[in-house]
């Protein structure tokens, strides 16, 4: 049975017939062996992974599964060679049978930041947008969500999440390979969206934020975390070709133009509840990612600055409702 089946029964259930064939063609497209180059490599390992059923299982204070004695007689060396098949490991971290998956952003402390502002979780249902492997999703559903779905079009997060869930084997968290474009428009289902890190990648952050306000019911709650600068309302920066040496960053606006965006785009209630400049400690590359990470992308000799001279990563986190 398809590790989606739980989903497709619940959007059945919920009168989505249409989007559900619609996002099941999709998925079996995008995790297609051709779709690529090392999908092969991922669902063979996928298959080889022991099956083991963890002794316990934490998501609401951190992400742990198991303990070492779970693993039995599975050749522990093996089986991390078999998780660095997944490489790079982005968002985390993860306890894996007291495997440390120590990833290269600390996920937990962005969650601890934005936790103590939401509305409660319990009975909720979520849709993370850019979610990654799930990570967040994992602390969500901790905090009692009836449902989380992830979307995350990068495909090796999606096979990390069903490696996590092989062993979480929940039927209530998702991650699946599309992005918000390929949500249904005027949605209206989830009662609270989250967006992080996702705004500054966008072309047009307007129309970003008017996607995640159909996906909400009425007075639902987003959540939106984003690079912003210090600067007046109004004012926002657009880097000439690169910034952090990503090429996909577009605008980056001050507190007060992100503000207005929200209330332009018709969101209530919209506060900035968190600012946070990212220090090397949250970002940085591990055996588990070891691409560059956040020291490689700021200036050697001051890092107030990137490495083009752009203000360093500041991230603030926003908090609305949609219109009832």
């Amino acid at each position: 049975m398809s590790v989606y089946q739980p989903l497709y029964d619940i959007l059945d259930e919920a009168g989505f017939y249409e989007w559900r064939q619609q996002l099941q063609s999709r998925i079996e497209s995008q995790l297609s062996l051709t779709r690529h180059g090392k999908m092969p490599m991922w669902q063979q390992a996928l298959k080889a992974l022991p099956a083991v059923v963890p002794s316990e299982i934490e998501i609401k204070d951190h992400v742990a599964i198991g303990g070492a004695a779970d693993l039995g007689d599975v050749d522990r060396e093996a089986f991390i060679d078999l998780l660095k098949q997944f490489h790079p490991w982005r968002k985390g971290p993860y306890w894996l049978f007291d495997i440390h998956l120590d990833t290269e952003w600390r996920s937990d402390w962005k969650w601890d930041r934005v936790l103590p502002h939401l509305s409660p979780l319990k009975g909720r249902r979520v849709l993370d947008v850019g979610g990654g492997n799930g990570y967040h999703g994992w602390r969500m559903l901790g905090e009692g969500a009836e449902l989380v779905l992830g979307i995350d079009p990068t495909l090796v997060f999606t096979m990390q999440y069903q490696l996590i869930n092989h062993f979480i084997n929940s039927d209530r968290h998702f991650v699946v390979p599309i992005g918000i474009e390929h949500m249904p428009d005027n949605l209206g289902w989830f009662d609270t969206v989250f967006s992080m890190g996702v705004l500054y990648h966008r072309k047009s952050p307007l129309s970003h934020l008017l996607e995640l306000r159909s996906c909400l019911k009425p007075g639902g709650e987003l959540v939106l975390e984003t690079l912003i600068i210090e600067a007046g309302p109004g004012m926002t920066l657009m880097p000439e070709e690169r910034y952090a040496k990503m090429r996909n960053v577009w605008f980056i606006p001050s507190v007060e133009t992100m503000l207005l965006w929200m209330r332009r785009c018709g969101f209530k209630n919209v506060r900035c509840v968190d600012i946070d400049i990212t220090p090397l400690e949250e970002q940085r590359r591990t055996e588990w990612m070891t691409f560059e990470s956040l020291a490689d992308f700021l200036d050697p000799d001051d890092t107030s600055k990137t490495i083009e001279g752009y203000p360093a990563p500041m991230r603030g986190v926003f908090i609305a409702n949609a219109p009832q």
